[in-house]
This record gives structure tokens, sequence and C-alpha cells, in this order.
């Protein structure tokens, strides 16, 4: 068999896959008692994991998480009121499918950003969409956006993404321009995509952070009618422990 010719034609192909399993194959004496068919079902399954590990590392490429943080991961034995029935379903994504939101408040600390980032990454296995930012960022990079006439592309994008993780909601009042920002980005989603905020400040005072009524009963309205709730409690999971309960 000429194998050099093969491997150049595979990865002239695009099929990296099946040129790594092919070489795999070949310098493995076990596979030589496999039938044709075998081969060729186990070339095709490397290049079908191959293309969707690639699709995966380029949405979580996009998607920008803040931490590597996977469902798997999640720990369920500290004391911060986090239900395991109540985020298994969230995993399943059918939230987001249903463009419902989600609402993780709590103090500092409890893991309320890493949750978000578990629910996106589980999101891109699910082959979605996903995008994370920070709001005080957001809020910096949009009023530049206003300056250099780009903003309406980046609207475009942020009305785009299937799930849009909004971190650290609530940090300080909203100004004018990022009240009229926050209504056009969940104006566009509304009904037609997901979004994630998570927030140090319980729902209650987020018509103060907003700080204008009619924005404020408007974003609220877009935001929290159908959303999806993990309030958080307890101690910060970045506190050290005790030496005795290490």
């Amino acid at each position: 068999m000429l194998t050099h010719p093969t491997f150049d034609q595979l990865n002239a192909l695009g099929l990296q896959g099946m040129a790594k399993a092919l070489r795999e194959l070949l310098d493995n004496p076990e596979a030589t008692g496999l039938g044709h068919a075998d081969w060729l079902a186990l070339l095709l399954d490397r290049e079908t994991v191959h293309r969707q590990d690639k699709r995966l590392g380029a949405r979580l490429r996009h998607a920008r998480l803040r931490h590597h943080a996977v469902p798997e991961d999640i720990d369920y034995r500290a004391h911060r009121g986090l239900d395991r029935g109540v985020l298994s379903t969230l995993l399943k994504g059918d939230w987001i499918d249903a463009a419902e939101n989600l609402v993780i408040c709590g103090p500092t600390g409890v893991g309320k950003s890493w949750i978000s980032c578990a629910l996106g990454h589980k999101a891109c296995r699910n082959n979605r969409s996903v995008l994370y930012v920070r709001v005080p960022k957001l809020f910096d990079e949009l009023a530049l956006a206003h300056g250099d006439s780009s903003i309406g592309r980046r609207f475009k994008s942020l009305g785009a993404v299937q799930l849009l993780i909004l971190d650290d909601w609530g940090l300080e009042p909203l100004d004018a321009q990022a009240r009229h920002d926050l209504l056009e980005i969940l104006e566009d989603r509304y009904g037609r995509r997901s979004t994630i905020v998570t927030s140090q400040l319980p729902v209650s005072a987020w018509h103060t952070v907003i700080g204008e009524a009619t924005y404020a009963d408007a974003i609220l309205d877009r935001l929290v009618h159908n959303a999806h709730r993990l309030d958080l409690s307890g101690d910060s999971l970045r506190r050290p422990k005790p030496a005795d309960q290490a």
C-alpha cells in the first residue's frame, strides 16, 4: 500500500482525522485482523470526532469564557444553595432553545461567574454560539464603538450569539448611554436569544442601578420576566479554609 501518497491525499482533502487514524492503524499489528469495512468505520469515526473537536475549539475561542469551567467540575458540596436538579435541567439547554434568560445572584465569591461559564461551556458542546463579557468592560467598549462608528456591527454581533453571558452586572449605576445601549441589546435579543446575567445585587435593587424609571421598566421587562433564577448564598469559596477543614 502506497501510504505516503494516501496521507498526502487525505491531508489535501482536509481529512486530518482520517490521516492520523490511518497512521495509527498501520502502526498497530492487531489492526491487520480487521476487515475493510471495520477500517473504514474507524477512519470515519476518527474524522467525525476530529471535526467535532475543531468546531468546539472554535466556539470556545469565540466565547472567551472567563473560567475554564466544565459541568463535571461543579461542586455541589459547598453550602451556597445550589440545587443539583435545577442546574442539571439548565445544563440540558432547553431554555436556550426557548430563548429564555437566566439570572444568577449572590454575594461575591460564591461561584456565579464560574457557574455561568460552565453553562456556557456546555452550550458550546451542544453546538450553540456563546459570548462572555463583563458588563463594565462591555460598556467601555460600546462607548468606544460609538466614537468610531462601529456600534452597529457590535450590536449586531451581540444580538446574533445564541447565549450571551453578562457578568458582574450592577457594580455601578448606569449613565444615560449605558442605559440606552443595554436596552438596545436586550430588545434585539428578546424572544430570539438567551442571556445569562450574574450580579451581587438582588433583582429588587436593579431598578435603582438602572437609574431612570422608564428605561428600568423596559430593561427589566425584557430581561427578568421570562428568566430562570439561581439565588446563591454563603461564604466566599475563594476564602482559605481553616487547616482542620481543608
